[in-house]
């Protein structure tokens, strides 16, 4: 094998397609045969995914390994933050939390301490691939978090490797945002950065010839490709939700409600439904008017209580009580499952002050934040169905008490998940990614009221997209250039 070679991909804001570009360069090196490995040093995002080892890492480096045709593992994203206040995160450190609250400024000192497990994460992914691409954070010109850097040009100087530069036209003002963020670099970084990529053209491309040879001459780096709009492409969201994302859909068969939650985590598990020909998908978010729905699902949250309050707040509590009394199917995920029972008890203060909450009283069960986090992948049968289900486990609680009697999942080691109220308008499950199954997706639609679902093979959509980001970068990408810089062959 060659030595293996590493380039980073950074951008000048966030969401600027860092991720994007990673994954279109993984399938491509992928098919065309190099073994190529995705790398995250750290990560800020509340939708994660769990490795067959049981960690935890962003769900972006999961996309991105099977772009690489891998299996996710925790290399591939050393350092996990997951936000639980505006301030303050879980630390995860090589899959498994080491902090469960962490302000913002202990983070910032603590930050050293993390690089060592990052370079050792680094090290093991080049002894065995040819290839690392490397995905930065946010923007390395944040010049308040230059300090103790270990996300972008901090790692990038660590580990000696060229930087490429990406930016989202479709934000607007893309030659302020490109030159403005190589201005802030500091001189050995701005020779470190080598070239450019701009993201989401849509038009004519000899529009803006000009511009982009206005910018290779006054930075003296090339622009190695314009990737376009890419409309319809799917491709699992790195973060949280935001308002931002919740958008009107058209009128379908079946109507699925999701409320907006303050720290919605794991909101890719609706992915599946979003892209469902006969599901009608809508987000509500606060202050909005709450639609007829057939099922509502109450989502992952990283901060159970506080969400818990949040929707008492805004009214939904009374809203799901008035939906059952018509009829309707109501589904908890993971802390959304927990908001079904009747309490959610915080002796030790994992989610914040210690303390107690009441839930929604649908299940007759309580839960209990513990210490100990739990991560597996799983396999098992829907009970009422018999359909087959895969998912993981990310949860920190562990729910007692009659519901739990009657469960909705029984899994492959003979234990069982979740529960069905004795009516079956009530399902709690502790398993992520249960739609993704499509015998498992379609007995749920066909418990919820759908006739006769065809839900599509979301493993298919999912390679067809990957492949389809990868076309777009082979013909607009210069790939020889690029591949010539990973190697150190540039000017």
């Amino acid at each position: 094998m060659n030595p293996c070679k590493t380039l980073m991909v950074q951008g000048t804001t966030s969401d600027a397609g860092k991720s994007t570009l990673v994954a279109a360069l993984c399938r491509v090196l992928y098919r065309r045969g190099f073994s190529v490995a995705p790398f995250k040093p750290q990560n800020m995002a509340l939708n994660s995914a769990v490795t067959a080892e049981g960690g935890e890492i962003g769900r972006a480096q999961a996309v991105q390994a099977q772009a690489a045709g891998l299996a996710p593992h925790t290399d591939m994203n050393p350092v996990l933050l997951k936000p639980n206040t505006d301030t303050g995160c879980q630390v995860i450190v090589h899959g498994q939390p080491t902090q469960n609250n962490m302000e913002a400024w202990g983070y910032h000192e603590y930050k050293p301490r993390v690089m060592p497990a990052i370079l050792e994460s680094h090290q093991r992914l080049c002894d065995q691939y040819e290839y690392i691409l490397v995905e930065g954070a946010g923007s390395p010109a944040e010049i308040n978090l230059r300090d103790n850097d270990v996300a972008n040009m901090g790692f990038a100087e660590a580990a000696d490797c060229p930087v490429l530069l990406v930016a989202d036209i479709d934000k607007g003002g893309v030659f302020a945002h490109l030159v403005g963020t190589l201005d802030l670099l500091s001189t050995t970084e701005k020779n470190r950065t080598v070239g450019f990529v701009i993201n989401k053209f849509r038009g004519d491309l000899s529009i803006l010839k000009p511009g982009l040879d206005w910018l290779e001459a006054h930075t003296g780096k090339p622009v190695l490709g314009v990737l376009p709009y890419l409309p319809g492409l799917h491709l699992e969201a790195e973060d949280s939700l935001t308002n931002s994302d919740i958008k009107p859909t058209i009128e379908k068969p079946l109507r699925v409600v999701i409320p907006w939650l303050q720290r919605t985590s794991n909101h890719t598990d609706l992915d599946p439904l979003a892209l469902h020909p006969q599901v009608e998908v809508i987000w509500v978010g606060p202050n909005k008017a709450i639609p007829p729905a057939d099922l509502i699902v109450i989502p992952g949250s990283k901060s159970v209580r506080s969400d818990l309050a949040y929707l008492q707040q805004s009214g939904w509590a009374e809203h799901i009580k008035q939906h059952l009394r018509y009829g309707g199917k109501i589904l908890g995920i993971c802390g959304g499952f927990q908001m079904l029972g009747q309490h959610i008890h915080d002796p030790k203060g994992i989610e914040g002050a210690p303390g107690s909450s009441q839930g929604l009283g649908l299940l007759a069960m309580d839960t209990t934040l513990e210490q100990e986090k739990q991560l597996r992948l799983v396999n098992g049968t829907l009970t009422f169905d018999c359909a087959s289900v895969q998912g993981y486990e990310i949860h920190m609680g562990i729910s007692r008490g009659p519901a739990l009697d009657r469960p909705l999942v029984t899994l492959d080691d003979t234990t069982i998940d979740g529960a069905l109220s004795n009516d079956r308008q009530v399902a709690g499950t502790y398993l992520h990614g249960l739609f993704e199954s499509q015998p498992a997706c379609n007995a749920l639609l066909a418990w919820a009221g759908l006739t006769k679902p065809d839900t599509p093979d979301y493993q298919a959509l999912r390679e067809a997209d990957l492949n389809r980001l990868a076309d777009a970068a082979e013909e607009h990408l210069d790939i020889t250039k690029i591949l010539d810089i990973a190697h150190g062959r540039h000017s």
